[in-house]
C-alpha cells in the first residue's frame, strides 16, 4: 500500500498569486496541515500515480485531501477528477474543487465527474481566511477520511 499522509494537503493550481494568498489564509486561520502545490492538471496526475519526479512516497506521500482548480494547463481539473476516480487506489480521495468558476455547467459537470465539493474562489481575503477554516474543520478534523486501500 502507498504511504498516505491524511494531513497533507495536494494544491493543483497554475496562478502563483492564488496559491500565495491560499498559503497566508491557511497561516492567518491556524491550519498547520503541510501543503504540496502542483502547478497544472498533468502534474498534479504525476504526483498522484506517483510517477517520474514523485516516484517516491516516503517524500511525496499520497495526500488526505486534493484541493483542485478547474482551468489549469495541460489536464484541467475535470480531467484530474475522472482520472483519480478510474484509479482503484485513489478513487476515493477527498476532492475539492476550488476555482473561479461559478458556472452551473463547471459545478455540475464536477459533481457528476466526482468531486466531493465544489467552492469559488473567494475576492477578499477575509472570506478566504474564513473558507479556509470551514473546510479545514470539516475536511481534516471531523470527516472520517476513507481507507485509501482496496
Amino acid at each position: 500500500m502507498a504511504h498516505v499522509d491524511q494531513r497533507l494537503i495536494l494544491m493543483a493550481d497554475d496562478d502563483d498569486n492564488d496559491v500565495f494568498f491560499v498559503e497566508r489564509a491557511l497561516q492567518q486561520a491556524n491550519v498547520n496541515h503541510p501543503v504540496v502545490r502542483v502547478r497544472d492538471g498533468e502534474e498534479a496526475i504525476d504526483y498522484l500515480g506517483g510517477k517520474g519526479n514523485y516516484s517516491d512516497r516516503r517524500q511525496f506521500p499520497l495526500p488526505g485531501l486534493l484541493l483542485l482548480d478547474l482551468k489549469m494547463p495541460r489536464r484541467n481539473g475535470f480531467e484530474v477528477v475522472e482520472w483519480v476516480r478510474q484509479q482503484p487506489d485513489l478513487k476515493r480521495l477527498p476532492i475539492l474543487i476550488f476555482t473561479s468558476s461559478r458556472e452551473n455547467p463547471d459545478v455540475n459537470r464536477a459533481y457528476e465527474l466526482g468531486a466531493n465539493s465544489y467552492l469559488v474562489k473567494p475576492v477578499k481575503f477575509e472570506d478566504l481566511v474564513e473558507l479556509v477554516k470551514a473546510f479545514d474543520e470539516f475536511w481534516l478534523n471531523h470527516a472520517v477520511p476513507p481507507d485509501m486501500a482496496l
